[in-house]
């Protein structure tokens, strides 16, 4: 009774076909190609404070809004940058690595030209600009991965090039 699966929706039975989330292979990648990452996510003060007191950073400008207030040319509490970071690499991660990286090989080119505050949102794009071969571990290659964030508004929140050790697809 094949079909009684499908008409009950039995995620148990053996004969359905099943799809399992993961990144991308090696070869799976296309340079100069934008990878755009949705949802996107939206920052709380919650997020904010906690990220920033889990990390010991005492920065006034995220913690203290009073101190924040008088601080122009924002005159608000800024998110941890370091928060936005980790969410802009975080963001990628269901579509470009989950289950298919091996290591993060380092980081350059970061910068954050715009502030990201308590309730915006923060959309993610990837554009993979090298992607070679290992030369010592065979199976797997290096991906070079310039990500972009932007606010709610479309402004450019923080950018990030990333290396990253990732699988070839098993044979």
């Amino acid at each position: 009774m094949t079909g009684a699966s499908e008409a009950t929706g039995d995620v148990t039975a053996p004969d359905r076909k099943r799809v399992v989330q993961r990144g991308l292979w090696f070869e799976e990648f296309e340079t100069d190609v934008v990878y755009e990452h949705r949802p996107g996510r939206t920052v709380t003060e919650a997020d904010n404070v906690l990220f920033t007191t889990l990390t010991m950073n005492t920065q006034a400008l995220h913690l203290d809004a009073a101190f924040s207030e008088q601080l122009p040319p924002f005159n608000q509490r800024l998110v941890n940058s370091m928060f936005t970071l980790s969410t802009l690499v975080g963001l990628s991660v269901a579509q470009l690595t989950q289950g298919t990286i091996v290591a993060n090989l380092g980081f350059s080119e970061i910068s954050f030209p715009k502030p990201l505050f308590h309730g915006d949102t923060m959309y993610a794009e990837t554009v993979i600009t090298d992607k070679r071969e290992s030369k010592s571990r065979p199976g797997e290659g290096i991906i070079t991965l310039a990500h972009t964030a932007r606010n709610q508004h479309g402004d450019v929140v923080a950018t990030a090039v990333r290396k990253t050790l990732v699988r070839k697809r098993p044979s």
